[in-house]
């Protein structure tokens, strides 16, 4: 994994240079300026929403955990997008696109836990009450 980390800026440079042979460099270059905006034009139209979802969660609405996730996963898609090289821009399309975004996160990893809703709980727990103490306490004596 350190590997790859260490040589992704080499590997974007690569792609780079690769698409300004195939194509040209004034595309190479058109296509880096182009990704930059669009990069921050998500960040800042995902900043925007997310002050407006803490500001109605201040006003007594709910917001999910969802929201807030998604809200996060195309920031990340936005910054990505911003760095120059194909395969970060690879690595933000997969974000962007929801459904394909959480099908690789439970592929990598696993099956997230629902969480605990009581409406949902029909199994009929009861709760006990009472005193306990700790039996620890009573070998000290």
């Amino acid at each position: 994994m350190r590997l790859l980390i260490a040589l992704l800026p080499w590997l974007e440079l690569f792609t780079l240079i690769e698409l300004g042979i195939k194509t040209s460099a004034l595309t190479a270059i058109a296509y880096v300026l182009l990704t930059l905006m669009l990069g921050m034009a998500i960040l800042q139209r995902q900043g925007r929403g997310m002050f407006e979802r803490l500001r109605e969660s201040q006003q007594g609405r709910l917001v999910g955990p969802q929201l807030l996730l998604d809200d996060m996963a195309l920031g990340l898609a936005g910054a990505l997008l911003m760095i120059p090289g194909l395969i970060s821009d690879f690595a933000a399309i997969i974000v962007v696109i929801g459904p394909l975004r959480r099908r690789l996160a439970t592929w990598i990893l696993g099956p997230q836990p629902e969480p605990y809703a009581p409406e949902r709980d029909q199994s009929g727990h009861v709760t006990l009450e009472g005193q306990y103490r700790r039996v620890d306490d009573d070998k000290s004596i």
